[in-house]
């Protein structure tokens, strides 16, 4: 019941924000197409806590504004070995072991990897993840662990 609670809130918030309404019109059209999306999802099913990341979402800026920094660093890394030429380039295919418990966080971690320039997750299974980078030196920083724990906590 919690979960259709909070779905039913998020659905709400972004109605009236992506509206920019409040006749009683609009804001009845909007309550009964979020029921009938209650209705729906729970006639399927799926409000349940994989679906509802609510915990997720309170931790999420936080890890967005990390992983943005993140994402200049490496973009500057990327741009400063393009410059050097090939000789300073050393593509690197590994395997590492990932720490996440749940399956969210498995996708979020591979995807944050990816996003990172000069990172591709190429591979997910069980608890290993197969990364490709441009450079060893990513794959020395991903094994420090620091993104593995920061989305970790993401979980928890």
């Amino acid at each position: 019941m919690r979960h259709a609670i909070n779905l039913f809130l998020t659905l709400s918030a972004f109605w009236l924000l992506n509206s920019g309404h409040n006749s009683a019109l609009i804001l009845s059209l909007g309550a009964g197409s979020i029921i009938l999306v209650l209705a729906i999802v729970r006639r399927m099913d799926q409000v349940d806590h994989e679906t509802q990341l609510v915990h997720l979402s309170i931790k999420l800026p936080s890890y967005f504004v990390w992983l943005f920094k993140e994402i200049v660093l490496a973009n500057i890394a990327v741009v400063k070995h393009i410059w050097l030429g090939n000789e300073s380039i050393s593509p690197t295919l590994t395997t590492i072991k990932v720490g996440q418990k749940t399956d969210i966080g498995k996708v979020i971690y591979a995807n944050s990897i990816t996003m990172t320039p000069g990172t591709v997750t190429v591979d997910l299974v069980g608890d290993r993840m197969m990364i490709h980078a441009l450079l060893s030196e990513s794959i020395l920083n991903l094994k420090t662990g620091e993104m593995d724990r920061r989305v970790s906590q993401l979980e928890s």
